[in-house]
């Protein structure tokens, strides 16, 4: 009897330590098996995978010197990775997508692009001095967290998923999709900033809410030696009418957008986007004064050539509840959507 008293304990102490493990494993696993399976729905309703015949295009990888066939649609999400901030609104990334893919296919059908053998035969550079920045999926996810990777990449594919095979076209044919990070409150007009004819759908526009990159406003410090080294440098005829620079610089004419046309600086006259490349600057609207220690300040508004598309604008434009199509409208006067399978099917 005392045996059969002592088993009936130990049994019973056995049943409440297995029914509290069980009691644990439900606590801790059920709500992370509810979770995955609610992340894994989630993300293939939000993150489709099309099923398509792609277009190949060469690509010249600028950094290894080589040309590699890419479909169209995965080269322009390493666009969006390199040339837009992943945290940027999604409906701000889907108009860099539309944009991105739009530059690319004016290239790939000879429209645009450059007129020597810069590209030794590619359709499109990962240059972004030349054509596009691009990063492999491999590298974005590099820069990343491992908190956050996944996540981005599957933000940068569902913003080139949703708008596949959109382009921009004025007249029937395909734009001149230009962009560039922030225009300072208004882009350009195209002929103020190169060379040639008007282009329609490049006008000035009004941008509003760039002021939150942090790239809106940088200053440019130089000695008055530094200064008219530099000048010298270019134009070995320089000279100044007296030793006081800053009443030797006059600002001519200023375009549309607000930046600095033309400026004449003692006995030269240049363009403002010649002025900007010569110094460095993030743009052509510029100003230049003496600061009290007798340093020349040369203070920028914006960064980039300022034409077409400005993508912290889009972001803004986005945030405040703006879809992809009402902002590539914006920022290209007059343009229509088109979709390359029934562009290619005619």
């Amino acid at each position: 009897m005392p045996y059969i008293t002592n088993c009936h304990g130990k049994c019973k102490m056995k049943r409440i330590i297995n029914y509290m493990a069980l009691m644990l494993m439900i606590v801790i696993l059920l709500p992370f098996v509810i979770v995955r399976g609610c992340s894994r729905e989630e993300k293939e309703e939000t993150i489709p995978q099309p099923d398509r015949d792609g277009i190949i295009i060469k690509v010249l990888l600028h950094q290894e010197d080589k040309i590699v066939s890419m479909d169209l649609e995965e080269f322009i999400k390493g666009v969006l990775a390199a040339e837009m901030p992943v945290e940027f609104e999604l409906e701000a990334l889907k108009a860099q997508a539309v944009a991105a893919r739009t530059y690319v296919y004016g290239r790939v059908i000879k429209l645009y692009g450059p007129r020597d053998d810069s590209h030794k035969g590619a359709d499109i550079c990962t240059n972004p001095a030349h054509c596009l920045a691009w990063k492999s999926k491999a590298n974005a996810v590099k820069s990343w967290s491992i908190f956050t990777a996944g996540r981005n990449w599957d933000k940068i594919s569902r913003a080139v998923v949703e708008t596949e095979g959109i382009i921009l076209t004025y007249e029937n044919k395909v734009i001149n999709a230009l962009f560039h990070s922030n225009s300072g409150g208004r882009t350009e007009n195209n002929e103020d900033v190169w060379e040639g004819a008007s282009v329609p759908y490049l006008r000035s526009v009004e941008s509003i809410g760039e002021e939150y990159s942090p790239a809106y406003r940088d200053v440019v410090t130089l000695t008055t030696d530094e200064f008219t080294e530099i000048l010298k440098s270019k134009y070995p005829e320089f000279e100044l009418e007296n030793g006081d620079i800053m009443s030797n610089i006059t600002v001519l004419e200023y375009t549309e957008g607000g930046r600095v046309k033309n400026i004449q600086i003692g006995n030269i006259t240049m363009k403002g986007t010649e002025f900007r490349a010569l110094f460095g600057l993030k743009s052509a609207n510029f100003s230049i004064e003496m600061s009290d220690d007798g340093m020349l300040a040369i203070r920028t508004t914006g960064y980039g050539h300022g034409v077409g598309m400005s993508q912290w604008g889009a972001n803004y434009l986005a945030k405040i509840g703006w879809n992809y199509n009402e902002i590539l409208m914006h920022y290209y006067t007059g343009i229509e959507f088109e979709n390359l399978s029934l562009i290619r099917e005619e």
